[in-house]
Parts: structure tokens; sequence; C-alpha cells
């Protein structure tokens, strides 16, 4: 045995080691009865001797088995040594599937639910325009009185939108941008050989394309030559998106026709495949010249001019275009707001103040006067949204980042028992010449491993995440990219690889410090610090586990509230879609000829009882209004005097399900030439001091002229835009008593569900004429859950992430049970031996499990405080703190922690005391 002779003679050489040459002689022994057991182990799967004997060696020292190599493995090169470490992690965890793919999956669900939020996080609020050199992007903005139409989509404010001869005034007299911009979105009904589609568009001024910098991917775009002559331009611009899905990214396209709106338009280009927008929620699919916008919205009225035609381009009242520009090259934020309101305020107090000082009362003149331009950064465009989906995306990292901390904390409680079990190993090991430092590098390439595949399974984690929240969003998140891409992948694997290195630190340190001669006596250096660590991470998961299933009931709770809420009406059994008459070519003169043939269309149908008709979208999170002026209101100086307000046809609120409280409805006479009438609600008289009975009183919109239309109606209050808003000021005209409207939505009332009538219906409505899309036919009930989309998409994932972590704080209490009994089988046994019970052994095992329970219980709720807080916000109805739903999560977690200590307790309590202290 030439091998054993070598192995007891590297041992003589370590007299100085352990103290004592009997101490050495014991150390070799052990040595060599673990060498043959390995010998042995080989011979039976199989390899010849010298094989066995070679990878025995290996095994226990990992090295080559050399003399030199045995006393130092420091000698190796790097790669050399980083590939036998890769070849002796691989062959350690293919030995320990069970082992491998728990900590694979905690991995993948730790790393793959946080990298799916990120992945919204950062395509909604971090990515960056790509554009050259977006850091010199600004978003302008005006906070101040404004007098006139403020028109505003999506979550653009106020301050966010300018006139036309305002964009053209700070355009012409600035000195610090290289170029200003301006935009608006339209809907497009768009047709081109016998297609029609219905997509978004943008209205973009000649500078929009070269202040981004941006080159054409096939074609050209659109410059200053396209933005000099009203309605005289009719070129347009694909997306890549609409040119790729729409015309299969064929270039013959170009100067071919599309109808938009009517109007034949000529291709001349297509955007950069990466481009899609300035704002987030805006993804045109088609540009248009910025000129061309009267055109594009005929159904504009200019509502000063008692709704004759739209004068967008010379009234200074009408604010409807977003700004934003380009810095000049080494010019600072701070440098150009200062420089920039020099020319504003010139033309504020100069220009803007002349036209509109005798429609703002005294304060409001000084407010005015004082309006200053601010520039915003622009990098990522113009996200209004931000500070929305901010407090959203927050909320959800902390839960994520909880669920992670848990997948750390029992990876970390799994790789500690796992040292543990290996001791013995590691021990010899150290003891043939092992370096620290090789043993703890082979440790944490084992680690490396383990993440690179809970990586690739954190990547489905991630798909399966993303899918399941795209299921949740409604369309106007459709341009949100719910897919793996580059980053979504890097920065999966690095969280994986960060918790896996993290949680792997520790244990090898841990592992690799030890006292050689009392290891090899079956001592275990190191295991009472590693069996208090492991309780307090079992522990830490436990409190976790606690907080997250708190914040998930109380989004459970708002979500409840949210479904109960009272709207102020029925939308259960109506229908709703929209017609654009007008986007399709009709003249005004023929829109109302066409809605009267939609409604008899629709009236027509089995089951319908009525139908109605309203400009603005019900339940459709957006509003129209305006000042007013209510006769015997006196406003003071800072008085808001505006309200919402809607054209309605007769039989809305009985369709609606809205109670009216006095006077009466619209009918069919009130139509042009008849006295002017208006419907108003319980809040608009509370604000404007009318009482309970308002019939009979006057108002007008608008300030500065007498009010001169008679109230008739008076309603109660409803939630028109938002279930979570409160009933906001609302005012009614009748829609035939002013010029015609270019689109109305419809409302349907049917004995019918709404589901079964949509299909006939979108077949009687496109039988009228096929050139007019039916736009958003759906139950009106499905718009409740468009609005409630974010308090649905963070309760379910809030709740779907609380199940997981407390599934992985189950899984590390139950391992941790399972190996603290495991290392006090001895004890157990010579308990029951002197007497004791499997009841009290019962007694032991949930004693521990309460203690921790309780703890981690009292930590978690604790915490669930300052996480509730930081929910409040997003929630409906429901403090951030709940005694209810923190007791229902306490006794919930209590049954899920007595459950994981079922089995280590049954095993403890069948331990053979006999067996057990023949082997002691």
């Amino acid at each position: 045995m030439i091998l054993m002779r070598r192995l007891r003679a590297s041992f003589s050489r370590l007299g100085g080691l352990f103290g004592k040459r009997s101490h050495d002689r014991e150390l070799a022994d052990e040595l060599e009865q673990h060498l043959q057991m390995h010998i042995d182990d080989n011979l039976r799967v199989g390899m010849a001797p010298e094989e066995a004997r070679r990878q025995a060696l290996i095994a226990l020292g990992g090295l080559e088995p050399t003399r030199e190599q045995i006393r130092d493995r420091r000698g190796l090169p790097f790669v050399e040594a980083l590939t036998q470490d890769f070849r002796y992690a691989l062959r350690g965890l293919r030995r320990s599937p069970t082992f491998t793919i728990v900590v694979v999956l905690t991995l993948a669900i730790g790393s793959g639910a946080n990298a799916a939020i990120f992945s919204i996080f950062n395509q909604a609020l971090v990515r960056v325009l790509p554009v050259p050199a977006p850091e010199q992007l600004v978003n302008l903005t005006s906070p101040g009185p404004k007098t006139g139409r403020t028109s505003t989509s999506s979550t653009f404010n106020s301050d966010a939108v300018f006139s036309y001869p305002l964009f053209r005034d700070i355009e012409r007299e600035q000195a610090v941008f290289t170029g200003i911009a301006a935009y608006r979105d339209f809907a497009a009904n768009i047709s081109h050989r016998k297609q029609a589609w219905t997509e978004d568009g943008g209205l973009v001024s000649g500078s929009y394309f070269p202040v981004l910098e941006l080159k054409p991917a096939v074609g050209r775009l659109l410059g200053a030559d396209d933005d000099r002559t009203r309605d005289a331009h009719h070129v347009v611009v694909l997306s890549h998106r609409f040119w790729r899905t729409r015309f299969n990214a064929d270039p013959a396209v170009l100067n071919d026709t599309l109808v938009i709106n009517g109007q034949p338009m000529v291709i001349v280009g297509v955007t950069p495949q990466k481009f899609e927008s300035t704002a987030l929620e805006i993804r045109p699919q088609v540009y248009v010249p910025l000129t061309m916008a009267a055109l594009m919205m005929p159904g504009l009225r200019n509502p000063h001019a008692g709704g004759g035609p739209w004068n967008g381009f010379e009234d200074r009242r009408d604010s409807w275009l977003y700004l934003f520009a380009r810095l000049k090259p080494g010019l600072l934020l701070d440098t150009a707001e200062r420089a920039v309101n020099l020319s504003f305020a010139a033309i504020i107090n100069n220009v803007e103040l002349p036209v509109q000082q005798n429609l703002l009362s005294p304060a409001a003149r000084e407010r005015f006067k004082s309006r200053k331009l601010l520039l915003e950064p622009g990098p990522q465009g113009q996200r209004p949204e931000r500070a929305e989906l901010s407090g959203v995306f927050l909320l959800l990292f902390s839960v994520t980042g909880i669920v992670v901390l848990i997948a750390c904390a029992n990876v970390a409680n799994l790789l500690l028992a796992r040292t543990a079990a290996r001791e013995r190993d590691i021990t010899i090991r150290l003891s043939l010449g092992g370096s620290r430092s090789r043993l703890v590098s082979q440790m944490l390439v084992e680690s490396l491993l383990l993440a690179s595949a809970g990586g690739l399974a954190g990547l489905l984690v991630s798909r399966w995440t993303l899918s399941a929240i795209a299921s949740v969003l409604p369309n106007e998140y459709a341009p949100l990219r719910f897919e793996l891409d580059s980053t979504l992948m890097l920065f999966t694997f690095a969280l994986a690889i960060a918790v896996a290195l993290l949680c792997g630190l520790y244990p090898a340190l841990l592992a690799t410090r030890r006292d050689l001669v009392a290891a090899l006596r079956g001592g275990s250096a190191g295991t009472r610090s590693a069996v208090r660590l492991r309780t307090w991470l079992a522990t830490a998961q436990i409190a976790l586990s606690m907080t997250l299933l708190v914040v998930a009931g109380l989004f459970i709770r708002s979500l409840v509230n949210l479904s109960h809420v009272d709207l102020g009406m029925r939308v259960a059994d109506i229908t709703t879609f929209r017609v654009s008459p007008e986007l399709s070519g009709y003249p005004p003169s023929q829109s109302n000829l066409y809605f009267d043939r939609v409604t008899e269309a629709a009236k027509a149908l089995p089951g319908v009882t009525s139908v109605t008709v309203s400009t603005t979208r019900v339940l459709g999170g957006s509003r129209s209004g305006s000042n007013v002026t209510v006769e015997g209101f006196n406003p003071g100086p800072d008085t808001n005097t505006s309200a919402d307000s809607a054209r309605i046809a007769p039989d809305y609120f009985r369709t609606l399900g809205i109670p009216l409280i006095a006077g009466r409805e619209f009918t069919a006479a009130d139509v042009v030439g008849a006295p002017k009438v208006v419907i108003v609600n319980e809040a608009f008289a509370r604000k404007f001091n009318l009482g309970g009975d308002p019939i009979g009183k006057r108002m007008r919109p608008g300030a500065g002229r007498p009010p001169d239309i008679e109230i008739v109606g008076f309603v109660r209050d409803a939630r028109y835009s938002q279930p979570k808003d409160q009933p906001a000021p609302q005012f009614f005209l009748p829609y035939r008593q002013e010029e015609p409207v270019g689109a109305l939505n419809f409302y349907v009332k049917s004995a019918e569900p709404p589901e079964r009538l949509v299909s006939t219906m979108r077949t009687a409505i496109g039988g009228i004429d096929p050139t007019v899309p039916v736009e958003d036919l759906r139950p009106l009930e499905s718009e409740i859950g468009d609005r409630t989309m974010l308090d649905r998409l963070v309760s379910i994932l809030s709740l779907g992430f609380a199940g997981l972590a407390t599934l992985l704080a189950a899984i590390g209490l139950y391992g941790v049970l399972a190996y603290n009994l495991a290392q006090r089988t001895p004890e157990l046994g010579l308990r029951l031996a002197l007497g004791a019970t499997a009841l009290g052994v019962w007694r032991i095992v949930y004693g521990h499990v309460a203690r921790m329970t309780l703890v981690g219980g009292i930590v978690g709720a604790i915490a669930a405080l300052v996480v509730g807080r930081l929910a409040e916000s997003q929630l409906f109805q429901v403090p951030g703190y709940d005694a209810t739903v923190t007791i229902a999560a306490a006794f919930g977690l209590a049954a899920i922690a007595f459950i994981a200590g079922c089995i280590p307790a049954w095993r403890a309590s069948r331990v053979d005391p006999a067996q057990t202290l023949r082997c002691e």
C-alpha cells in the first residue's frame, strides 16, 4: 500500500501542528479510514483500483495525487485550479439532487420575481429615449392660471400644455436651445386598399424629429418644409412597428397613399426601429405635420365663438400642445432656465396678458404675470404618470425585495446545513494540506454553479410573471414590452449570482475555521454558532413572511372595498362603444344623421330597452370641463370655479340608472334654436351654493359673460371618471343644442347580457357604414377593471409573492427543525431511554417552533406597520394598519409553522433509544 505509506509519512511531518505525536497518529488513522471508505465506494461503482485510489485522494483533498500538491495546493495554476473546482462542484451537486433543486428553485423565485418588476420599472421610468445625447433633452411646463380651453390627454396635466401662438413665441425668442418641438396625439382612422384600422396618431411640428436628431429607417422624416402652410402638407411618416405589422416592412410602401381621417396622405418615411414615442402612454403609429391639425381633428370646435370652427392656431386661450427642447451643448439646466425666462416674462406680460387679463381676477392676474417656464430633465421623454407609477413600483420592489431576502435566508440555511454535513470531508482536506482559501474558493464555485442554474430558471419565472402582469394591464399599457431582453437577462443573472455568493461566503468561511483533531474525533467546530445562525435565519424568514401576508391582506381588503364602491350608477347591464364618423370623412351636417341611424339600429336589437350617448367616456378615466359662471355665486379672488362637463342625449340618466332628484331629463326638443338648458349634479350645487333646489337658476360655461342657460334638472352624484375619485361638480348639456360633434360614446341598456350583445351589435352598427370603425365595443362594467388595474395588479402580485414567501419560509423552517433535531438525536434517544414520552418530544419540537414563530411574528407585524404606511397612498378606504388583517396573517402563519414542524417532530418522537445508545 504505497499510497497509505505516503499518507502516513505526510502526517508524520505535521508533528508541530497538533501538539503531540500521538495526536498525529490518531489523525493519520482517521484519514486512512476515510480514504479507504472512498476507495471502497469507487470500487463498488466499477472503477479500476488505481483510478479508485486516485479519485479518492482527489475527493478528500481536491488535489492531484502528488506529494508537492498535497502539501500545498496554491502551486496550481489558476485556470487548472478553477477547472478542478468546477468539476468537483459539479460532481457534488449531481450527488445531491434534492439540495440542488431546492436551491435553484429558491434562487429562481427570488431573482425572477424581482427581475420582472425591474423590467417594467426600467421601461416605464428609467430607460432613456433611443436618440443621440438624450441628456440634452428637457421638457417644458408652465404652472399658473390659464383662461379658456385646456386640452390634455393621457395623464398630462394643464401645466404641460401650451397654445400654438405661445409655442411659436418661445421658439422665436429663445436662445438656449438648438431647437424646440411641439406635438399632440390624436385618434386616427386609417384606411389603405379596403383595409381600415383605428390607431393613435401624432401631430408633430417640423422641428420634432430634428430636435430628437433621429434618422429614418426608410425614406425621410418630417422637417421644417412640412410645417409651413396650414392644411397643405398631406404627408405622413409611419412608425416602424406600424410599417412592420401592417406592411410587412416593405420599402415599396413609400409614396403610397393612406387615408387618415378622410384625408389622403402620402407616405414619405418610416421612423427608426427602436424609437416609439416621447411619452409612455402615447405610441403614435402615424406622424402628421402639426399644420394639418384642423383636418386631423375635425370634431374640434371653438369654445369662445359659440362652438364655431376651431381656431387653435391663433387662439392664445386654447392650450393643447406639449413641448420639449434640446439644450445647446455644455449649457447647464439651471442656467438655461434663468436665461429662457427673461424672454418668457416679456412674452407673458407684453403679449399674453393684454389678451387674457379681462378674464382674470386681480389675484389671478398677478399670478399670471409671474408665470415661469420650467425646464425639467427629459432623457426619458415626458412621463407625467411618473409619480403614480413610482409609488406603485416602490411598493412592488419592497414586496419582491422581501421575497429576495427570504430566498437569501433559505439559501444560506441550506448551504449551512450542507457544509455541516460535509464538515468531516472538509476537515480531511484541510489536514491533507489544502489551504483554506482554496476550499473557500471551491465552495464559492459551487455557489456560482447554483447561481447560474438559478438565473436560467429565474428567466422562466420572470417570463411567467411578466405574462401574468400583461394579462392584467389594460390596452393603454400595451406599448410596454413584456418579454425577455438583454437588460432583464443581465439583471436576473446578476441578482442570482449576488444572492448565491453573499449567502455562500459565510458558510464557506465557517466550515473552514475548525479544530482538525477535535473535528476528526467527532466534534463539530462552530456547530453551536451555526445552529444559532440557522435558527435566526428561519426566524427572519417568518418575520418577512408575516410582513408580506399583512401587506397582501391590506391590498385584498382595498380591492374588496373598491369592488363594492357605490358608483352612483348601474353598469351591469350596459354595453358601450364609440363611433367617430367625422374621422372617416363625414361633414358635420351629416354626423347627426349617422348618429341617428346608429341609435335606431341599436334600439332594434333584441332585448334593448334604451340607448343614449355622451361626448365624455363614462368610467374612461378622462374628464372635460371649464370654468363656469353661476347666477348668485360671487367667487373670491382665489376661488376655483371649474366644473366637469359632458354633452349628452335624452334618457342618459335613466339608462345609466342615475336618480333624478328634481326637474327633468333632456328631450328631443332640446335642439339648436330651443331655449338653452343644463342639468347639474349635487356636487355642483354644493360648490356653487345652489342649495337643495337649483331648478330655474342659471349658469354658463366660461367667465366674464352673464349666465343665460337655465338649470332644468338636478341629479344624484356619480363617479363618472374613476371609481376611486369622489364625485366631481358636473354639468350636462344637450349634445343637439350646439354645433354637431364628431364622435360619440354610446350606452345601450339591454335585458340580454352585454357579452351576448357585443357580436350582434358589431354586425348591426358595422353594416351602416363599414368605413366607420366601431371602437371599444364591450360591457361598460369592464371599464371598471381598467380603472382599477393598478389596484388589482398590486393585490395579485402581493398575494402571489406573499404565498411564495410563506412557502419558502415553511421550507426553511422545516430544514432548520430537521437538521437541529438530527443533531440532537443522541439527546432525544437518551431522554426517551430515561422515560420521556413521544408527547414530550413533540412539546420540545413545538416549543422551538412557537418561539421562532412568536418572535418572527412580532418583528414581522412591526415591519408591516412601516410597509403599510408606504402602501397607504395606494389603498382604498383601508388604513396602513389593520388589526383584523394582522391577526388573520398571524393565525395563517402559525398554521403554516405547525404544518412545517409535523414531520420533524414525528421523526424525533420515533427515535429508537437502544439503537442510539449503541451508536454512542
